[in-house]
Formats: C-alpha cells, sequence, structure tokens
C-alpha cells in the first residue's frame, strides 16, 4: 500500500469522475470540518462521530480520488468494506464509507462500461447504469467469503448494463423469452445460410432449433419490433414514392355505406314514382319538407307522412335481404 493511505485521514480533494460527487456534496467534504473550521482534521471531532459508538477512527488516509491507483484502491476498499460492517445502516458515518467506496470503484463501471462503446446509448449513461450495479454489488458484498471485491462486483455491474441495453434498446417492448429467441434465429439462419447457400426456410430453422413452426414465426414477427423506421425518413435516391408517411393507406369511411347503396337500388327503383321524386328532393337536392310540398302541390304534412312511410320500407327491404 501507498505510505499515504498509512497516515491519519484527511480528505481535500475531490473525484475525477464526472458521475461522482461533486466538492459540495461528497461524503469526505460532509463529513469532515474544513481546516479553517477545526483545529484537527481527524473524524474523531466531528459531531456526527462523537455521538456514536462506532466511529470512523484510525482509517487510512484517503487521497484524491484520481490519484489512486488500482492496488491502493483494493488495498483501502478492503479496509472500509471491514469498516463498514460494523457500522448501522443509515447513519451518516456509514453512508460516508458507503460513498467513498463508490468513489474509489468507479474505475471498475468505466472499465465494463468501454466494452459497450459501439453501441448506440451515450457513455454517460451506460456509465450511469453501471455505477447502479456497482451499488448494489457493495451493498451485497461480504469480506469474510474470502473473494475479491473487483471479481465479485464486475458481473454484477455488467448485468447491469445488459438490463439496460436488453429494456431500453427494442423500439417496442417484446417478452424475454422472443427477444433470445430473435438472437438464436439470427444465429441459425447465418449458420444455415452459410451450407445451404440460401436463405433457410420455417422449417429448416425450427429443425436446427428444435422449436415448432409456429414459434419460429413468433420469433420472426418480433424480430421486427427491433427497430422502427421513421415516417418522415426520407426514401433512397431511387424510391420514386417518397416518405413511407405518403404511402401508407387511410380508412375510408365511403367504403362502409357501398353494399348498402347497392342493396338500396332496387328497393327504390321498385318505389311509386312520387315516392322515388321525394327522396330526391330530400336527399339529393336538400330541400326541406315544406319547399317539397310546393314542388309538388301538396301539404308539408302530407309529405312528412310519404317521406316517413318510405323510409321505413326501405329499412325493412334492408332488414330482410340481411
Amino acid at each position: 500500500m501507498s505510505p499515504r493511505l498509512d497516515g491519519p485521514r484527511t480528505h481535500n480533494a475531490t473525484s475525477a469522475c464526472p458521475q461522482g460527487l461533486t466538492e459540495s456534496d461528497s461524503p469526505a467534504t460532509v463529513a469532515v470540518p474544513s481546516p479553517r473550521s477545526s483545529n484537527t482534521s481527524t473524524i474523531r471531532n466531528t459531531s456526527t462521530t462523537s455521538s456514536t459508538g462506532d466511529g470512523l477512527e484510525d482509517l487510512p488516509e484517503i487521497p484524491p480520488y484520481s490519484e489512486v491507483g488500482p492496488l491502493d484502491a483494493r488495498a483501502l476498499s478492503k479496509t472500509l468494506f471491514a469498516r463498514l460492517e460494523s457500522l448501522e445502516e443509515g447513519t451518516h458515518e456509514h453512508a460516508y464509507v458507503r460513498n467513498t467506496l463508490v468513489e474509489l470503484n468507479l474505475a471498475l463501471v468505466k472499465f465494463a462500461a468501454s466494452r459497450f462503446r459501439s453501441r448506440s446509448e451515450p457513455m454517460e449513461d451506460i456509465v450511469q447504469v453501471g455505477t447502479i450495479g456497482l451499488i448494489k454489488a457493495i451493498d451485497r458484498f461480504e469480506l469474510s467469503r474470502g473473494v475479491e471485491f473487483p471479481t465479485f462486483a464486475m458481473p454484477t455491474i455488467i448485468g447491469e448494463i445488459k438490463r439496460f441495453f436488453r429494456d431500453t434498446s427494442w423500439s417496442v417492448r417484446v417478452p424475454r423469452r422472443l427477444q433470445e429467441l430473435r438472437i438464436d434465429l439470427a444465429k441459425a439462419g447465418d449458420e444455415l445460410a452459410q451450407d445451404l447457400d440460401r436463405a433457410p426456410t420455417v422449417g429448416e430453422l425450427a429443425d436446427r432449433l428444435g422449436l415448432s413452426d409456429d414459434e419460429v414465426v413468433e420469433g420472426m414477427a418480433a424480430s421486427n419490433a427491433y427497430t422502427a423506421s421513421s415516417l418522415d425518413a426520407k426514401p433512397m435516391e431511387d424510391d420514386a414514392d417518397g416518405a413511407l408517411a405518403d404511402r401508407i393507406g387511410y380508412e375510408d369511411h365511403g367504403l362502409a355505406g357501398v353494399e348498402y347503396v347497392e342493396s338500396l337500388k332496387p328497393l327504390i327503383a321498385s318505389l311509386p314514382g312520387r315516392d322515388r321524386k321525394i327522396l330526391s328532393l330530400r336527399f339529393v337536392a336538400n330541400m326541406t319538407q315544406s319547399e317539397i310540398g310546393e314542388e309538388l302541390g301538396i301539404s308539408q304534412m302530407h309529405v312528412s307522412r310519404l317521406l316517413s312511410r318510405t323510409l321505413v320500407k326501405l329499412r325493412k327491404g334492408l332488414t330482410l335481404e340481411e
């Protein structure tokens, strides 16, 4: 261990990691009074430590996190884990040691996040998700098991990052079973394409994976949900059809009435001439009943009775046909 880790614990610097705590809210700054306001920098003289039975006395010095090498970070982490087990959860001292462990081991998160730098997600988001995995590993780690903390923490950090991609990379959320099936289908499809020198059929994929044809079709349909195309995306240079939004059809509400119009034609043709005339004036010329009465030389009440009788007859005719 570096000699600077063997002296009394002081802290006068902040983490170099952008995701770490700032100088104003870092655990060291909160736990240790400033040299300007106290004659000593040891945590033994802080009010929070003096009020508890298990203080943070005799902890080694914590240098600036950016200056701590891997070996020093590992040795200091062991000391802090040992002290963390003796502190009561929820106390100021427990929070300080836990946060310090997070800062000391952020290099593990950055190393794990670098494996996913080719993904489309920003690296800052990947590091943030990996830090959540680091915190979970710190909370579950037991020094008595004799396992090095980096060995214990890396699977948890990487698992948290992979879970993040699994939950956010799909344009449409599908069950995990179908997500894994998509990977299996892609792998089997590539292998069969090389062996057969052509694209495999659904039956060939089902035989290779030991699945039914319906399961393969379901997996292939789910694969379409991985990425989504924008409706406003610009077409290819040789595509004269315009954007996708311009090629999508719409529901024509007039189609619903085509069947009724064709069914009404023979029924209207069988009506008396005056009834057909009234229907034409009312629903084609949009004349009122009074105007129709003046046109035909009858009263408005008579027009109303004739129109009602005609409409009832037409409805019954449609009902009988259905």
